[in-house]
């Protein structure tokens, strides 16, 4: 790992890359602090656009079934980058979770948005990206109130430049082994869908990284 995590999740991030992104990127709130309108697609049973609903909306509860994408990157010693979502985030702040996740615009390839979206947030590009297949889950979020019901898209893949987090969508980071991993899980709190999509994912993860994993 970069260095010794934080024990409480609300703490400030114990990781200082000393690096500026200076990215412009999608927030989920204005300057006032009002959430704004960012559209995400809506699918049927199968996974086929039905139309499109904006976002915070789409996660309240019963919740709509929506498109959404996961990541999962590597290091060339096979392990796992790890992301502490933002405090400020609406939805899941302060809790680990795989390298990047989100949603596509209307209309924009989940491929095309998970690269857009882990440059975004992390400030690298992926030197290497590949499909690892879908899952749909419905996974209710106790601590917001919110739900996930997505048809996720996940992708695993190669990172090897340097990770430059934005400080308003990642709060801290890691690379972690398989048994750090479970170490991890078992001391800190994780996104309610980190282990649907990473159970998911584990196919193409070990192609990738190894049978480690």
């Amino acid at each position: 790992m970069p260095q010794s995590l934080p024990t409480d999740p609300t703490a400030p991030a114990g990781l200082d890359t000393g690096l500026d992104t200076g990215l412009d990127v999608e927030t989920d709130v204005d300057a006032a602090g009002t959430p704004e309108e960012i559209l995400l697609e809506l699918v049927d049973d199968e996974g086929v656009t039905i139309g499109t609903a904006e976002k915070h909306w789409a996660h309240q509860q019963p919740g709509r079934l929506h498109r959404a994408f996961s990541v999962f990157l590597f290091d060339r010693q096979g392990r796992m980058l790890l992301q502490r979502r933002a405090l400020g985030k609406y939805h899941s702040p302060g809790v680990w979770s795989n390298t990047c996740c989100g949603h596509p615009y209307p209309d924009e390839p989940p491929f095309v948005a998970a690269a857009r979206r882990t440059a975004e947030e992390l400030g690298v590009a992926p030197a290497l990206l590949c499909e690892a297949g879908t899952v749909r889950y419905d996974l209710p979020d106790e601590a917001t109130g919110l739900i996930e019901r997505e048809w996720n898209h996940l992708f695993v893949g190669l990172v090897t430049a340097p990770v430059r987090p934005n400080p308003d969508e990642v709060d801290d980071y890691a690379f972690v082994t398989a048994e750090e991993l479970r170490a991890l899980e078992a001391e800190r709190p994780f996104s309610v869908w980190f282990r649907t999509v990473f159970e998911a994912a584990l196919p193409g993860i070990r192609e990738i990284a190894g049978k480690d994993w």
